[in-house]
């Protein structure tokens, strides 16, 4: 048995569910569409804003990008996403974090419609994910997590003890949400937790997502754990994650890589998430 996950596979069976959904909808005149807006000058930035768009073409999904240069001001982006939030042919908008420094974050993202909040940061969708409610919006990463852990077939959820590393909306806290809705007995760590070992060492899934490069070790991990490391970091050049891979796969049942690991699964579950929204409109039609 494979203890690195393929995490390749597990999304290019999504991929597959994606096209089929979005096919089905064009049959009855809809065209699931994402507008991007980009408001920063970060290379990496550029490079996600890419992928998102080779992936909107290889599912069929429409695009269109809004790209800002630091002159741009809070009224201009504020006045673009009304208009957005009011376009009905557009079913997502992504503002592509983080944004230049003299813009509010916060603002920027509330002002998007929750109807239209793809990557589920809006307040309204974080409170229907703790109020466990199916129709909300669930945050990219998250949400790629549990794909990849229901993907395999050996693995409980229920009755586990899970241990999330990071408390961002982005990432930690929903991803505690997610496990607690499965009936998981959560921990949620962080910078400011004392002797962290004591908790990892009693997970059954650890989730780290820090961006401390190989801050989880062998020694640090239960046997036969579910390790999902969400890090992406820099070192000599190379991308490696939050957990040291290679030795830590001596001792856990299942580990993802990085690169080629959960990175993959955010992009297809933003995609899944613009498709959800299009859907929305069968079931308006019908009213």
């Amino acid at each position: 048995m494979e203890t690195i996950i393929d995490v390749k596979s597990i999304v290019d069976i999504k991929k597959e569910e994606i096209k089929h959904k979005v096919k089905e909808l064009s049959k009855k005149k809809i065209y699931p569409k994402l507008a991007v807006i980009l408001a920063n000058n970060e290379d990496s930035s550029k490079v996600y804003i890419g992928k998102k768009r080779k992936m909107c073409e290889e599912l069929g999904i429409e695009d269109v990008e809004y790209i800002f240069d630091e002159k741009v001001t809070m009224e201009e982006l504020l006045v673009l996403i009304e208009r957005l939030n009011q376009d009905n042919t557009v079913d997502g908008i992504l503002v592509q974090l983080p944004i230049f420094k003299h813009l509010d974050e916060k603002k920027v993202l509330n002002a998007i419609s929750p109807l239209k909040d793809v990557d589920g940061f809006h307040p309204q969708n974080l409170g229907k994910l703790v109020g466990n409610q199916k129709d909300g919006i669930i945050p990219c990463t998250p949400k790629g997590i549990m794909m990849i852990i229901d993907a395999l077939n050996d693995i409980e959820i229920e009755g586990k003890n899970a241990v999330v590393i990071g408390r961002s909306i982005i990432v930690g806290k929903p991803m505690a949400e997610l496990l607690l809705n499965r009936n998981a007995t959560v921990t949620i760590c962080h910078s400011k937790t004392a002797d962290l070992k004591s908790y990892t060492k009693n997970a059954d899934i650890l989730v780290v997502a820090t961006g401390v490069a190989g801050l989880i070790t062998k020694s640090m991990v239960k046997k036969d754990a579910i390790v999902i490391d969400v890090g992406i970091n820099r070192v000599e050049g190379k991308l490696c994650g939050d957990v040291k891979t290679k030795e830590v796969a001596t001792r856990v049942k299942y580990i993802t890589p990085v690169p080629g690991g959960v990175g993959l699964t955010t992009v297809v579950s933003l995609m899944d998430n613009v498709v959800k929204i299009a859907s929305r409109k069968v079931i308006d039609k019908k009213k």
